[in-house]
């Protein structure tokens, strides 16, 4: 494989930069301040591993553990996450979603859903194949 040139490079940058602005995820019709990127990622996470722990979600996402206590603070006090002590180890710490939690993480899924349904609509469905194929193997 011969190395990317400058220009591909400075191509990519604009397309991504497009794209990103142009799918950017605004969850702001759930009432409220935006949630932080990370934090919509921790509801996400939490939604599909409900009881996992603090430390197995900043091994998910390969962030400091104090980046995710932060984001856990933020998230317990807008009420859309707690934090449980297992009776079983009363130092370890379970995440799980409130209600509203739920609820918003449901709405994200809905949005993320939405969003990817209206990236590939503008492709063929060879194109959608290839465009997907070939994010996996970036990925």
């Amino acid at each position: 494989m011969s190395e990317p040139t400058d220009e591909q490079v400075a191509d990519l940058a604009g397309a991504l930069d497009r794209l990103g602005r142009r799918f950017k995820l605004s969850d702001t019709a759930q009432g409220g301040r935006p949630l932080a990127e990370i934090d919509k990622l921790i509801l996400q996470h939490v939604a599909a591993h409900p009881g996992c722990g603090p430390s197995d979600v900043a091994r998910t996402f390969g962030v400091a553990l104090t980046t995710i206590s932060s984001a856990t603070d933020r998230l317990a006090k807008r009420g859309l996450l707690e934090r449980l002590r297992p009776s079983e180890d009363r130092r370890a710490v379970a995440l799980d979603l409130t209600e509203a939690g739920k609820t918003h993480a449901r709405a994200l899924q809905d949005m993320y859903q939405s969003m990817f349904r209206d990236m590939l609509r503008r492709l063929t469905p060879a194109e959608r194949a290839v465009f997907i194929e070939m994010v996996s193997k970036i990925a």
